[in-house]
């Protein structure tokens, strides 16, 4: 198409064409959707609008992803996790634990460990999850005790984290060569298309500057390469993954992360896939932490791209338990029966007989605020404790910026007091657990220690994807409903229900179980007796006759449990 301008024709318009002041000319209804701005034209609904679109529909995660050789665990566990509360970490590979067995361990306010050691003098590695991913973990594999990687789903988005802990400089070269190896398996086994970030001490130095290395590591390493941080390097060009600490120029001593008498070094390391390096925006260690003694902690901004999802709010419940006091039900039955309007039989029709109870349940006994509860496992964090962490943190900095000998003293007696405080505070919170064992509160508190403690030890806590046929997650609803589908129904025939067979029924059912999509609890039921009975009863002979059942009995919450422990490391079906 030729572009006219206000010179080359007369000052007049048609149907057709349109002059503008600038000399563009509009030309509509004659050759499709075209627009002309001055000698420039774009086409509506080309690659910038969908690029628009595609902008639209997606958004930014920011995500904090670090690593820290921590020494041991044992003593350490709520200092960590007030590291990271004020460090803003959502992620954390641990190194050198120190704790034998292979399980999980919530360390408070909502923090998680999953660690793998096989002996309580040496090596040991973990992996520390914020609330917010805890229930998002799909698969942990514990290699060896130097080796573990976790796989989350975030916002979609299949996101591995690797925890490792390289043999020291003095070991064998076959255990070297042994570690090496399994990390490259490790890699392997993750679909090139997921997200993998990994948090080590490698203990090997890259050395400083990139010559002949550039697509795996920047410029910004610490003294030479040795022989393991060329292992290190290797291991990158293999996988394609960049040593994400190299490529930020920052000063000496945010890039030193090892620091023993006079030695300064670099032997801890976040690396990721050099194709999404674009994603991370800075990485670094930080100075002035009192965790680790000689170790500093290195993290990583990255900033997920993913598709917008709808947060939903916290979900706010009925208040269904108080139903087991006996002035509760009395005020439930009567304000049910007032409802119906003065009758004891309920309405023929499913829908607005569990309106009715929903609305009253309501009503009476109230509805939760849907936040979480406060974390039993953390009595002891006081404010006395809180302090003296305080101090030694300050003490530590003051000793790393003096190196003096009195300030060496002045840590080291510092360190010993913060083990005495915390020994006594924990014991004082458990003195006053054991006081309390013999009313009823204390009962419950310490049943429900005893369920958060068993939950908080499985890996996998709620199962919410699954895998096809061939091995792959599916990770959007229409495909996990669809795997779901793929049963087997058998048909036979079905007797009468009978009153006495649902009154047998709901006097076996436990009560305090969690409720379904339609928010009726069994203590319900319970709590209407002989009414009940009759609805109910009338009900299920009328789904069976009519082979229909209620909308509401459609919906239903499938959560997967795994037969025994071999099946959830495995990560079955």
């Amino acid at each position: 198409m030729r572009i006219v301008t206000k010179a080359s024709i007369p000052d007049r318009s048609g149907p057709g064409l349109t002059t503008t002041a600038t000399g563009a000319v509009d030309l509509q209804g004659t050759g499709g959707n075209w627009t002309t701005v001055g000698r420039r034209r774009r086409r509506r609904g080309g690659r910038c609008v969908r690029r628009q679109r595609e902008k639209r529909k997606a958004k930014n995660v920011g995500l904090t992803v670090g690593t820290l050789n921590v020494g041991t665990m044992t003593g350490k566990a709520r200092e960590l996790i007030d590291m990271m509360q004020r460090r803003k970490v959502d992620i954390l590979c641990v190194q050198e634990t120190r704790w034998k067995g292979s399980k999980a361990r919530s360390l408070g306010a909502g923090f998680k460990l999953f660690y793998h050691g096989s002996d309580r003098k040496r090596n040991g590695v973990g992996v520390i999850l914020k609330e917010d991913f805890v229930r998002n973990v799909l698969e942990v594999k514990r290699v060896s005790d130097r080796l573990m990687s976790l796989k989350l789903e975030v916002e979609g988005v299949m996101f591995n984290v690797v925890s490792g802990y390289a043999p020291q400089v003095g070991c064998e070269l076959e255990e070297k060569e042994k570690f090496w190896s399994e990390l490259d398996e490790v890699m392997q086994s993750i679909p090139r298309g997921e997200r993998v970030v990994i948090g080590a001490d490698f203990n090997g130095h890259v050395g400083e500057g990139n010559r002949g290395d550039e697509t795996v590591m920047g410029r910004f390493g610490v003294q030479d390469r040795n022989a393991e941080g060329q292992m290190v390097v290797d291991f990158a060009k293999r996988m394609e993954m960049a040593v994400v600490n190299t490529f930020f120029q920052k000063r000496q001593e945010h890039r030193v992360t090892y620091k023993s008498g006079g030695r300064s070094t670099q032997v801890d390391y976040i690396l990721c896939r050099r194709c999404n390096l674009k994603e991370i925006s800075d990485c670094k260690a930080l100075v002035g932490e009192s965790v680790a003694r000689q170790h500093r902690m290195v993290v990583c901004k990255m900033m997920l791209v993913v598709r917008k999802i709808r947060r939903t709010k916290p979900e706010q419940r009925t208040k269904w338990w108080k139903l087991k006091k006996e002035e509760c039900r009395l005020v439930f039955r009567e304000e049910l029966r007032q409802t119906l309007g003065g009758l004891e039989v309920l309405p023929d029709d499913w829908t607005t007989t569990a309106n009715l109870i929903r609305e009253t349940g309501r009503r009476v006994l109230g509805v939760s605020s849907g936040k979480r509860k406060a974390d039993k496992e953390t009595w002891w964090w006081n404010e006395a404790v809180q302090e003296c962490i305080q101090r030694k943190r300050l003490a530590k900095k003051k000793w790393d910026t003096e190196r003096t000998e009195e300030s060496r003293q002045e840590y080291r007696e510092i360190q010993r007091k913060v083990k005495i405080e915390v020994a006594k505070a924990k014991q004082r919170a458990y003195e006053d657990l054991y006081a309390r064992l013999d009313t009823k509160e204390g009962e419950v508190d310490l049943y429900r220690l005893a369920r958060q403690r068993d939950r908080d030890g499985k890996d996998v806590q709620q199962v919410r994807v699954i895998k096809d046929k061939d091995g792959n997650v599916l990770t959007g609803a229409s495909s996990v409903m669809g795997r779901w589908k793929e049963v087997t129904v058998v048909k036979q025939e079905v007797a009468k229900i009978s009153k006495s067979e649902v009154r047998r029924t709901l006097k076996r059912m436990k009560s305090g179980k969690a409720v379904g999509p339609d928010d009726i609890p069994v203590e319900v039921w319970k709590c209407l007796g002989e009414v009940a009975v009759e609805f109910l009863t009338s009900l299920f002979n009328k789904i069976l006759e009519s082979e229909r059942m209620p909308e509401d009995w459609r919906k239903s919450v499938l959560v997967p449990i795994f037969k025994n422990k071999g099946d959830a490391r495995k990560g079955g079906n």
